[in-house]
This record gives structure tokens, C-alpha cells and sequence, in this order.
């Protein structure tokens, strides 16, 4: 079902020199994200990503096209009404803006003071939420106190404190070392398990949408020039800009001066085969290949694991005799598509 609908979404802002034109953040965009999913939008600086964000909470209107969240045009919705979505809307930060002056529990209770929340129910709620996110022992600590991911898990227990439906994420580990990017995002797979929340993650990090999402959105100048589930796209990218972000996890199919390259340095013909979901693993490739007693090395690719299905690419020099290698890559190219193959004259 979908929850978050973008229908011909245009954001324009008023042009910063005399003689310059509107600035286009968001240039017709439309976008269905199911409800309960983890949707991952990517691009880089200027590609409207954060823009997108602050449409789906009503910190901006479209300048045309429609916003609606579970059935409701938000774009026409008054002050009253966008005050009581914005609480439905949970948001976590790159910066974490935590209130330095208040300890961890008055950081989560800020949203609910606002909202008028009896005292003995902020403690409950407060008490229930620093346990869920792992700092139950850092009540009384202040921001200081803590290191970089303590203050995110802050920022993830204030963002439910008024137990929204949609959290969303805005460069939220840019800021963290690896390790601690891995464990925040565990934590945002758990919001979105065991309660259900709907979570849109801003990000220029491919890896962060692989290790989260379920689907992926690729923005550049204001479009989206892609949108799929997370498989579907890092395994067949169709845009540019795409296969860029793509090939800063997985290893692109050699070509140019890095396919001379591996020529130059492994004997034999080098061919490239793609392993892709499905009962084939690595492991048949190679057997196949042994069957043939042919000599193979990897020489570049591998496979990786995405949401739990396989996809890679490998790249082998294969040598010994004509006969038993034309064979050899034969049989392998049963199991798994070859996709280039360099034959030596």
C-alpha cells in the first residue's frame, strides 16, 4: 500500500541575482513509497534529495504537483492540521541538534513537553524509549558525555518520542566512523521492524541504502532518474550516475585501460561472468571450470550479498589447451551469463 505519494512534484526558489533565473531543486517529481518500508534517496550535493525530505514534512510547499501522506494532500492543509502531521513525522539529523544544556532525557522530552504531555507520562514514555535505543544507563548524562552514535540513538529516541508513523533520516551517519555507522543503522532497521515505522533515509552513501533499504530512489538535478527495489537496481543500474554510486561498493565489469591492465598481468583468456540470484553461486562457476582440468585464477570482481540474494561479477584468466579451455568456459557459461570475453589471437 502506498503511503507517501508525490504526484509531479516541482520545487522552485526565487532566483539569487538580478538577472538569474528560478533555481529548480525539484523538477517534476513523482514517487509512490510503500508503507512500512525503508526507502533509500540518494544523489549527490544539489540533487534535490533534502528538498524532497522537507516536502513530505511541510517544511516546504511544491511550487506545483501534490503531497499526499496516507491518502491526505498535505499541500492543503492549514497551519492547525500541519502542526498535528508534523507530530506523525519523526526526524533525525547529520548535526544529531541535541539541546547541549539538557541532559539525555530532557532531549527526548522536548518533543512531548511541546505537545502538552503529562509529566508522568513523559517519564514513562522517556524511560521506555532510552531502553529501546540501547542508553537507559545515560538519563542524566549530557550531550559532552557522549560519543558521536550515543548522540544519534538520542536523536532516534527523541525523533519517536510522539510515536510517529514516518521517521525520516537526513544524513544521518555521515558523521560516524563505520563501526558506528553499522550499529545506528541496526538501530533503524529495528524501528522499522518492531514498530512498524515507515523510514525515508537521505544519503550519498550507496552502502548505507544497500545495509538498510528495501528500495532505492537516484536523484541528479532535481529528477529522479531511477527508482526500484534495492536488487533490481545495484544489479542492472541503467543510468550514469547510478552505475558511479553502484561501483563504489560492488566492482564494475573491467573495461578500457583496467581490463589492458589484468591482460598484461595474467597468461591466459580473461573472461567475465555474472552471478546473479538464483540457485548459482561462485562455486559453480569454478567447478565447472575444474571439470575441464584448466588452470583459473580470479583476477578481479566477486559476489556480494544483497538483502540476503547474490550478485557479482567475475572476472578469471582461464589457460591450458585451446580444446579444454573453449570447453571449459562453455560449461561455466551454462551456470552464469558470460558477458566479455577477450580471445588472444
Amino acid at each position: 500500500m502506498t503511503f507517501i505519494r508525490l504526484t509531479g512534484v516541482t520545487k522552485s526558489f526565487p532566483p539569487t541575482g538580478k538577472d538569474a533565473a528560478p533555481v529548480v531543486a525539484v523538477d517534476d517529481v513523482s514517487l509512490e513509497i510503500p508503507a512500512g518500508s525503508i526507502t533509500g534517496i540518494i544523489g549527490y550535493s544539489g540533487a534535490g534529495k533534502s528538498t524532497v525530505l522537507r516536502l513530505v514534512n511541510a517544511l516546504e510547499k511544491p511550487t506545483s504537483g501534490t503531497v499526499e501522506i496516507d491518502g491526505r494532500d498535505i499541500t492543503r492543509l492549514g497551519e492547525r492540521d500541519l502542526r498535528a502531521l508534523r507530530g506523525d513525522i519523526g526526524m533525525i539529523f547529520q548535526q544529531f541538534n541535541l539541546f547541549d544544556s539538557r541532559t539525555v532525557a530532557g532531549n527526548v522530552a522536548y518533543p512531548l513537553e511541546v505537545a502538552g504531555r503529562p509529566r508522568a507520562e513523559i517519564r514513562t514514555r522517556v524511560a521506555e524509549l532510552l531502553e529501546f535505543v540501547g542508553l537507559a544507563g545515560k538519563a542524566k548524562n549530557y550531550p559532552e558525555q557522549l560519543s558521536g552514535g550515543q548522540k544519534q540513538r538520542v536523536g532516534v529516541a527523541r525523533a519517536l518520542a510522539t510515536d510517529p508513523r514516518i521517521l525520516l533520516a537526513d544524513e544521518a551517519t555521515s558523521a560516524l566512523d563505520p563501526e558506528t555507522t553499522h550499529e545506528v543503522l541496526g538501530l533503524l532497521q529495528r524501528v522499522n521492524a518492531e514498530l512498524g515505522i515507515t523510514i525515508l533515509v537521505i544519503t550519498h552513501e550507496m552502502e548505507v541504502v544497500r545495509t538498510i533499504a528495501d528500495r532505492i530512489v537516484v536523484m541528479e538535478n532535481g529528477r529522479v532518474i531511477e527508482d526500484g527495489a534495492v536488487f533490481d537496481i545495484l544489479s542492472a543500474p541503467q543510468h550514469a550516475a547510478t552505475r558511479r554510486f553502484v561501483s563504489s561498493i560492488i566492482d564494475e565489469v573491467p573495461s578500457g585501460e583496467k581490463l589492458s591492465a589484468l591482460r598484461q598481468r595474467h597468461p591466459g583468456r580473461v573472461v567475465t561472468f555474472t552471478v546473479r540470484d538464483g540457485d548459482v553461486t561462485q562455486a559453480d562457476v569454478f567447478a565447472a571450470l575444474a571439470r575441464h582440468g584448466v588452470r583459473f585464477e580470479l583476477i578481479h570482481g566477486g559476489i556480494n550479498d544483497i538483502g540476503g540474494r547474490v550478485f557479482g561479477h567475475l572476472t578469471l584468466s582461464v589457460s591450458g589447451d585451446a580444446d579444454a579451455v573453449d570447453a571449459a568456459i562453455a560449461d561455466a557459461g551454462t551456470h552464469a551469463a558470460l558477458i566479455e570475453e577477450d580471445v588472444r589471437g
